[in-house]
């Protein structure tokens, strides 16, 4: 299976709604310019910050099949699934595949402790089902109560043929390093998944990120990828210096919601996070305003 165009900077694209919360076509379309413009070198539909977890399979069908047009193949196109049931994971999968997805990426099952061997099994039968389309992990234990140990990494690895790499939101360094150290012999490709760890992550051989950041900031967030590939590790590493205050301004805000406030505060008018989140005010929107101020990040698009 071809793993070449897995690396470099992946977007989890917002997912733009207007006041009654239906998905603004218009508006996702020019997202996907947008981001493309900016130079990622991938696009995510319905990950974490995309607000997978608020739309029904109907809704994210559609949106998937307008990013698919509107990129028409400039970047590979991902799709991203958190369902819990085994079967409405399957079920979302084959759907990617049949509307042309490049590949997708899979949460553990939230709310549930699984076992090693139930996880086991739940990835595999997801992958099974599409076994000509690319499949990464997402491990996110902030948002599910657990983590991928990178014993059922490695194992998922090397026994299922499309499960081609992952991305790690652990925020975990060592536990980073490890998915790569562990995988490093197979063409399994590890991306990072905190925005502060693009540079570490590109230090230890991840093949890239997946940064929300990217959504307003693409340009500064590329050239961390881009200058380090170049040789340029001061370059990259000023570069990576830069977005750390802005994207660490976010934390101060309610999941997922500091995203869409910074988008919003550019001017690419993305809509309100879906209730019950709220956008953020007063002292917390006010900081993450201060530090795209001070990273002269504020009216880029002006």
């Amino acid at each position: 299976m071809n793993t070449e165009l897995i690396k470099g900077i992946i977007v989890p694209i917002l997912t733009p709604v207007d006041q009654d919360e239906h998905i603004d076509e218009a508006r996702l379309r020019f997202m996907v310019d947008h981001v493309i413009k900016d130079g990622v070198h991938g696009i995510l539909a319905f990950g974490s910050n995309g607000e997978f977890y608020m739309f029904e399979d109907n809704e994210m069908q559609r949106a998937l099949e307008i990013m698919l047009d509107q990129a028409a193949g400039h970047v590979p196109v991902y799709f991203g699934i958190g369902a819990i049931r085994t079967k409405k994971a399957i079920r979302l999968a084959k759907m990617a595949e049949s509307v042309g997805a490049f590949g997708v990426s899979v949460l553990q099952p939230m709310f549930l402790k699984p076992t090693f061997e139930e996880l086991y099994d739940h990835f595999k039968a997801i992958a099974d089902a599409i076994p000509k389309t690319p499949v990464l992990l997402y491990n996110n234990p902030g948002r599910v109560g657990y983590t991928m140990t990178a014993d059922l990494v490695e194992k998922l690895a090397r026994t299922v043929p499309n499960i081609v790499g992952m991305k790690d939101s652990s925020g975990d360094f060592s536990l980073l390093s490890e998915y790569v150290r562990r995988t490093r012999d197979i063409d399994f490709k590890v991306l990072a998944g905190k925005d502060t760890l693009v540079y570490p992550g590109l230090c230890i051989g991840t093949a890239g990120s997946v940064c929300s950041t990217a959504n307003m900031f693409g340009p500064l967030v590329t050239s961390i990828y881009n200058k380090f590939m170049e040789g340029d590790l001061k370059g990259a590493l000023e570069a990576q210096f830069k977005l750390n205050p802005v994207r660490i301004s976010q934390d101060k805000a309610s999941f997922p919601v500091a995203t869409k406030d910074m988008a919003n505060l550019m001017g690419l008018d993305v809509g309100e996070p879906i209730k019950p989140s709220k956008s953020s005010k007063g002292d917390v929107l006010e900081l993450m305003k201060q530090k795209m101020i001070e990273a002269d990040l504020l009216n880029k698009l002006s």
